[in-house]
């Protein structure tokens, strides 16, 4: 049977809604809340937080925790180089000691995490911002070409993601998409993850993209994702639209996608019934869908709550709320 739009947003934006009281209640009650000056700016599970109490003071510094709230106040330095450079040694202690299989993946790229004005906190290694539940950003770009007699009048270039990466390899992804890196512009990020993943010319993106906002969920992280299941994954992802000329092609360079494919609406929508899209990339395929009046009121049952949900809010601070 198809997965309805409605299961694949439940997929991807799976953290309870404190209005589910039950659920919300049942998973927090697990977690920790990461502060910075008393601001909650992470969620940490059980068994990170008994690591954390392993790692030696005298690289992660002092650690202020109240069980009764279930709050942890850590990387507390003076400075946003100390801070990072404490969360660096703790992911480090971690690696060396083989404690969390999430690190095998170590990308060598950092993440920023902000406090309440948008200032950046510390900076964190890519592969270990999930072991923290801090709020990542990337960048997502749907790519098609005008194609005539067929619906809607467009084809969407869908890239095949390499067998051989760590997480949810050989599932189906959006155009472009990547991670931002600490001080990255969004438009700058998707402009060089076009060049790598898709090989189009810089000077064409910049012409022709769209940007179209965000979209934010809140994900719990299954064995796809790879290393641990249950961490905590809220994201914000910046989106944006290209209009790719008839005769130009995506192509893989970088080892990141296995192949592109120019499909109809209909061969996009029947992969997606089958789950074979990446759990966030669904979300993006459904808000490209809304905003081409592909999904609407009147052929979806569900088209409100969808519609609110790729655009949840997410409780930490950061960008997303500006």
């Amino acid at each position: 049977m198809a997965k309805s739009n409605l299961h694949l947003v439940d997929e991807c934006d799976n953290f309870p809604y404190s209005t589910d009281t039950k659920a919300h209640s049942s998973l927090t009650s697990t977690l920790y809340t990461l502060l910075h000056n008393d601001v909650p700016i992470g969620y940490i599970t059980e068994p990170v937080f008994n690591a954390l109490a392993k790692v030696p003071i005298r690289i992660k510094g002092e650690l202020e925790v109240n069980r009764r709230a279930r709050t942890i106040s850590a990387f507390n330095h003076g400075t946003r180089e100390e801070r990072s450079k404490a969360v660096a040694g703790t992911l480090q202690f971690w690696r060396e000691n083989k404690t969390f299989k999430i690190l095998e993946g170590w990308r060598d790229e950092l993440y920023a995490v902000y406090g309440p004005n948008n200032e950046v906190v510390f900076d964190v290694e890519r592969s270990g911002s999930a072991l923290l539940g801090i709020v990542t950003y990337g960048v997502h770009m749907t790519g098609f070409t005008r194609v005539k007699g067929v619906s809607y009048g467009i084809k969407i270039w869908v890239p095949r993601r390499a067998r051989t990466k760590s997480t949810y390899p050989g599932m189906l992804d959006n155009t472009v998409a990547g991670g931002m890196a600490s001080g990255e512009d969004p438009l700058e990020c998707v402009i060089r993850e076009a060049d790598e993943e898709a090989s189009l010319p810089s000077s064409l993106v910049r012409e022709k993209i769209k940007p179209e906002g965000t979209i934010t969920y809140f994900h719990v992280r299954d064995a796809r994702a790879g290393g641990e299941s249950g961490l905590m994954q809220p994201e914000c992802q910046f989106v944006y639209d290209l209009e790719i000329p008839e005769g130009m092609e995506c192509k893989p360079k970088d080892g990141e996608v296995e192949s592109f494919e120019l499909w109809t609406v209909e061969e996009v929508q029947e992969a997606m019934g089958k789950g074979e899209f990446k759990p966030n990339c669904s979300l993006l395929v459904l808000d490209f869908f809304v905003r081409w009046g592909i999904l609407t009121e009147e052929n979806e049952k569900d088209y409100k709550e969808i519609k609110e949900r790729l655009h949840r809010t997410l409780e930490f601070p950061g960008p997303h709320r500006s």
